[in-house]
């Protein structure tokens, strides 16, 4: 069932996205130390910003981790990862004017952030039982041949794909909110041409480790795929 064809591409997509990960990392660390000259919070950031798009019933509250960091549609509220929240620099401007830029696109009804939105439930279901699905699909057809191990494959890909799609509903979104806080800093003048670049830079690689996920998802789809046409 994991011939070595699945395991080189899962091998290859863990090392792409190590590298994309470590790199976010020394950016986020790197960026950090670029201090903004208006002294102001992750969290004033994010306040401020959501008052400038006159949105009032969105909370900023602290929450455990490092780059923890997103948004919540739920129950309207901007989630801060402690350092973000508290620190006074590049890194924390950029992330907390992202996220704010989520809370922007649902008060606006953007469309792909509903209809992320709607996928939701499905994926969080879908996501934990789809590679079973398809490996049992896979071991079946070996054992019995096709037929039913057949429909059992066509079912985890059906799973599988819902994930999929997901990831690639996530890119715009995520592009989306970098380009409404970006453009936001820039215009109301919350940062520095030097902290700026800084902040663009931290959000480009961020953007980049979805583009990973979801080229992985798209890549282990297609790879999976080609169990229907065994014989």
């Amino acid at each position: 069932m994991f011939d070595s064809g699945y395991m080189l591409l899962a091998g290859a997509i863990m090392l792409l996205s190590m590298f994309v990960s470590s790199k976010l990392k020394s950016k986020f660390a790197h960026y950090s130390k670029l201090r903004l000259r208006n002294g102001m919070s992750g969290a004033e950031i994010a306040e401020k910003m959501l008052a400038d798009h006159g949105i009032h019933d969105v909370k900023v509250i602290s929450t455990e981790g490092m780059l923890t960091d997103h948004y919540n549609p739920q129950n309207k509220t901007v989630n801060l990862s402690e350092g973000v929240f508290h620190q006074r620099n590049a890194a924390a401007a950029a992330v907390a004017a992202h996220e704010v830029g989520h809370a922007v696109q649902h008060a606006k009804g953007y469309e792909w952030l509903q209809m992320r939105s709607k996928l939701v439930p499905l994926v969080s279901i879908a996501s934990r039982f789809s590679q079973w699905v398809i490996f049992g699909g896979i071991a079946l057809m070996a054992s019995q041949g096709l037929g039913f191990g057949r429909t059992v494959l066509i079912v985890g890909l059906i799973m599988f794909a819902t994930g999929t799609l997901f990831s690639f509903i996530t890119l715009p979104v995520e592009y989306d909110a970098s380009k409404r806080a970006l453009v936001w800093l820039r215009n109301k003048h919350m940062v520095t041409p030097e902290e700026y670049d800084g902040a663009q830079d931290a959000l480009k690689w961020a953007a980049r480790t979805y583009v990973v996920a979801a080229l992985g998802s798209l890549a282990t789809l297609l790879y999976f795929m080609r169990y229907l046409n065994r014989d």
